[in-house]
C-alpha cells in the first residue's frame, strides 16, 4: 500500500490506520464500520470490521479507492455535522423552505399548546419536511401528518373556496380515525351533538360558565351565513383584510361548530384569510405564537366581547395588536437568518472545526441559547464538548480569522461575541 503506512491487528478484526505522511497532525481521525461475515456462515454477520484513518483532506477515504461504497463526498471536517451545519458551512445559510418550515412548525405546535396539548414537535417537523420537499422521513402517525395538511391546506390552497366540506376534511385532519384514542369520542367531520357547548371552570357543583354557543339547531344556519359572509367579503375593497381575518377569528370560534378543536380550526381560518390578503402561501410569521404569549388576555377578550351584542372593537384591537407583534417578531427571525447567510459567504472557505461550527451557529440563531451577552470559554468548552485547552485554541483560531470579536474585559471573565458582517 504504497504512501501509507501504519498496519495493525486488534482482537475485533483487522484496524487500519491509514496516514498520508505529509498529513499526519492535521486532520483528525474518524471511524468507518463494515461488516464482517460469520465463517462458515454465508448471509450471518458477526462483529464489525472497523478500520480507522486519516482523510488526507481531498474528499476521499478508504485508501483513496473511488468505488468503496464508504467513500467520503465532502471533507472529513464535514462529516460528523449535522444537515444543517453542512449546508451552513457549504451552502451559506438555510434556505426559504427551511425558514417557511419553521414558521409552520411553530404555528402548528403553539397552537395546540394554547389549548394545553403537547405534540411530538420531531414528527410533526418530519410531517412537514417531506411535503416541503426537505427531507423524505418517510410517513409519520397519523396525527402528526394530519396537523400538516391542515396548516399546508389553510396557507397554499387560499384560492380554494371555503365550504362546509372543506371544513370537515380538517376536523377529520385534527382527529384522524387512525388515532382510535382520540376519534373515539369525538363526531370527526360532523357538527357537534345536540348537547348545550359551554366553556367553563371552577369546581363541579359550582361551575363558572364562560361562554355558551348558539343551540344545535340554529347552526346550520349561522354556519351558513358566516360562509357566505367568508366568500362575499374576500374582494371587499371596503374592508381591510387584516380586520377581516380578526372578525373571521371571532365569528367561528363564537359559532363553535365542533365537539373539539374549535380554537386550532379557527387559527387556521386566521392563515387561510390572512394569505387571502396578501395572495401569498409563504407565511414567515405565527399568529398563533403571539396569541399563546398572551394566552390569558386572549381567553379573556374572547369573553368580554362574546357576552356582548354586536360592538366587537376591543377584541379587534387585541388582534390586531397581537398580529403586529407576530411580524415583529418574524421580522427579527428574518434579519437573524439574512445576517448568517452573509457570515458563511463570507467564512465559507475558513476551514473550521464541526465544534466551531456548531458554536458559531449558536451564536448567530441568537436567542435564549445564543449567548446574547456574549460567550465565555468554559461556555464555549460546554457547548463544544472540548477541553479548556481546546477551547481557548479554537477561540483564538476564530478570533485570528474574524469570526468573533472580544468583547471589553479580561481574564476569566473574557466574552466573546459574533462579529456579524454589514449588509
Amino acid at each position: 500500500m504504497a504512501g501509507f503506512r501504519g498496519l495493525r491487528w486488534f482482537p475485533l478484526g483487522l484496524s487500519t490506520t491509514l496516514r498520508p505522511p505529509d498529513r499526519q497532525s492535521r486532520f483528525p481521525r474518524t471511524t468507518c464500520r463494515m461488516p464482517r461475515k460469520s465463517p462458515g456462515r454465508p448471509g450471518r454477520w458477526r462483529g464489525y470490521r472497523v478500520p480507522r484513518f486519516r482523510c488526507a483532506g481531498n474528499g476521499r477515504c478508504c485508501a483513496g479507492k473511488s468505488g468503496c461504497p464508504w467513500a467520503c463526498r465532502w471533507n472529513r471536517r464535514c462529516r460528523s455535522r449535522t444537515q444543517d451545519d453542512r449546508e451552513a458551512h457549504h451552502c451559506g445559510a438555510p434556505t426559504l423552505r427551511r425558514s417557511v418550515s419553521a414558521a409552520l412548525l411553530q404555528n402548528i405546535v403553539t397552537s395546540s399548546a394554547i389549548e394545553g396539548e403537547r405534540l411530538n414537535v420531531g414528527s410533526v417537523r418530519s410531517s412537514l419536511a417531506r411535503r416541503l420537499g426537505i427531507a423524505n422521513n418517510g410517513k409519520q402517525p397519523p396525527r402528526s401528518e394530519g396537523l400538516a395538511e391542515l396548516v399546508l391546506d389553510a396557507t397554499r390552497r387560499h384560492d380554494q373556496p371555503l365550504d362546509l366540506q372543506r371544513l370537515y376534511t380538517w376536523h377529520r385532519w385534527l382527529f384522524p380515525a387512525e388515532d382510535s384514542f382520540v376519534s373515539a369520542r369525538i363526531l370527526a367531520g360532523q357538527l357537534r351533538s345536540d348537547e348545550p357547548m359551554q366553556v367553563v371552570s371552577g369546581r363541579l357543583d359550582r361551575p363558572v360558565v364562560h361562554f355558551e354557543a348558539p343551540p344545535r339547531a340554529l347552526l346550520a344556519q349561522q354556519l351558513d351565513d358566516f360562509l357566505d359572509w367568508f366568500a362575499a367579503s374576500q374582494n371587499d375593497p371596503g374592508l381591510d383584510p387584516f380586520v377581516r381575518a380578526g372578525i373571521a377569528h371571532f365569528w367561528f370560534v363564537t359559532l363553535h361548530p365542533f365537539d373539539d378543536g374549535n380554537g386550532r380550526l379557527t387559527r387556521a381560518l386566521t392563515d387561510l384569510t390572512l394569505t387571502q390578503g396578501d395572495q401569498q402561501a409563504i407565511r414567515l410569521f405565527s399568529m398563533s405564537a403571539s396569541i399563546l404569549d398572551d394566552r390569558a388576555g386572549y381567553y379573556h377578550v374572547l369573553e368580554t366581547s362574546q357576552k356582548r351584542t354586536t360592538d366587537i372593537t376591543e377584541w379587534l384591537e387585541w388582534f390586531l395588536r397581537t398580529l403586529l407583534n407576530s411580524i415583529e417578531h418574524a421580522l427579527v427571525r428574518i434579519e437573524r437568518v439574512l445576517a448568517k447567510t452573509r457570515f458563511w459567504q463570507l467564512h465559507n472557505g475558513d476551514g473550521l472545526s464541526a465544534e466551531q461550527v456548531k458554536v458559531l451557529n449558536r451564536l448567530l440563531d441568537g436567542g435564549e441559547r445564543g449567548f446574547e451577552e456574549g460567550l465565555s470559554a468554559a461556555q464555549y468548552q460546554a457547548v463544544a464538548k472540548v477541553s479548556k485547552a481546546t477551547a481557548t485554541r479554537h477561540l483564538s483560531d476564530l478570533l485570528g480569522r474574524n469570526c468573533l470579536t472580544r468583547l471589553p474585559g479580561g481574564g476569566r471573565s473574557t466574552r466573546y461575541q459574533i462579529n456579524r458582517p454589514l449588509p
